[in-house]
């Protein structure tokens, strides 16, 4: 069993930052962050919230699609940066498309897209009830982006991208999920510790997350080593379970976190980039928006066409990696 990807939407925040933006606010340059990352601009929200973009998104996924709204019978969200602790994502696209279908986020961090599909997945493969899954990705990481760290600061971007799913009953599939939670230490975004009007305390057990509150917190080091092995081992993975090999894959659509870390996996399986798309210079990284904003654009572009076999693999906090493998 497998899905039919019927419709792609996106959307980007007309607000681009360059990275001669950057030289404003802090000591660095276009050629140190180029270099280092491979990215030349990203996209910040202007007043639109993150389930705003998630809608906007859903609604070119579903024109393309040619289907009607009320024939979708699942949404699943994939995001970190949602506007309210609750409702969910999801709840408020529901809301705003009239349906009232079963609807609610996963939080996988940049490995959220792959986990949200494979859930879809298996939502359409067991449910008779459910005709189209909407699946959307939508990050805000500008919200909690640390402006005095410039490693981390030059990374973050925000976006939104969307699909319809429809059940196939032929066709390749494989997916593989997974999860190093002794790891999350590396990568994190710390919450304010709740406060009593009871008594006095002291925070306890958060030796392994120093740092500021409401800001990503990265160990570069400690995450490029995770993703160079976190991301071959799950493409390996989903490929047997599908039963193909790396050469019967026509584009693999990595999470866009960093140029150097789609090289040294390309190279670790012996795959040449040619085959990676790649958007990271025009995007940074979006969280778990980066897959499905990548895929759009290849498919604008003519790159990926009905029957391709694709990858996708992503990888991020938690740390959470996985891989999804399937036929467009």
């Amino acid at each position: 069993m497998s899905f039919l990807i019927r419709g792609l939407g996106s959307y980007s925040p007309e607000k681009n930052i360059t990275n001669d933006d950057f030289t404003k606010i802090m000591e660095t340059s276009d050629e140190w962050i180029t270099s280092r990352t491979g990215i030349k601009v990203r996209q910040y929200a202007s007043g639109t919230p993150t389930w705003k973009m998630a809608v906007r998104a859903a609604h070119e996924a579903i024109e393309a699609a040619k289907i009607d709204v009320s024939e979708i019978g699942l949404i699943v969200t994939s995001t970190i940066t949602a506007d309210f602790f609750t409702p969910s994502v999801s709840c408020l696209v529901a809301g705003e498309l009239g349906l009232f279908c079963p609807a609610f986020d996963i939080g996988a961090a940049c490995s959220g897209f792959v986990f949200a599909l494979d859930t879809a997945e298996r939502y359409l493969r067991t449910d008779d009830g459910i005709k189209y899954a909407l699946v959307i990705s939508s990050e805000m990481l500008s919200r909690y982006t640390d402006f005095e760290d410039r490693s981390s600061a030059i990374i973050f971007g925000d976006g939104a991208g969307a699909v319809i799913l429809q059940n196939a009953s032929q066709g390749v599939y494989g997916s593989y999920l997974g999860t190093d939670g002794t790891g999350g230490k590396h990568l994190f975004g710390k919450l304010p510790f709740p406060k009593y009007p009871f008594y006095d305390y002291e925070i306890t057990d958060m030796e392994d997350y120093p740092g500021k509150e409401n800001v990503i917190v990265q160990n570069g080091k400690e995450v490029y080593k995770f993703a160079v092995k976190a991301m071959p081992a799950a493409i390996e993975k989903a490929l047997e379970k599908a039963g193909i090999t790396p050469e019967q894959v026509d584009f693999f659509v990595p999470h866009q976190a960093n140029i150097r870390i789609i090289e040294t996996a390309a190279k670790a399986m012996n795959i040449p980039l040619e085959k990676f798309i790649i958007n990271i210079a025009s995007h940074a990284n979006t969280s778990s928006a980066s897959i499905p904003l990548a895929l759009y654009d290849a498919l604008k572009e003519g790159k990926v066409k009905r029957g391709d076999i694709l990858c996708l693999c992503g990888f991020g906090a938690g740390l959470t990696y996985g891989a999804i493998v399937f036929e467009y």
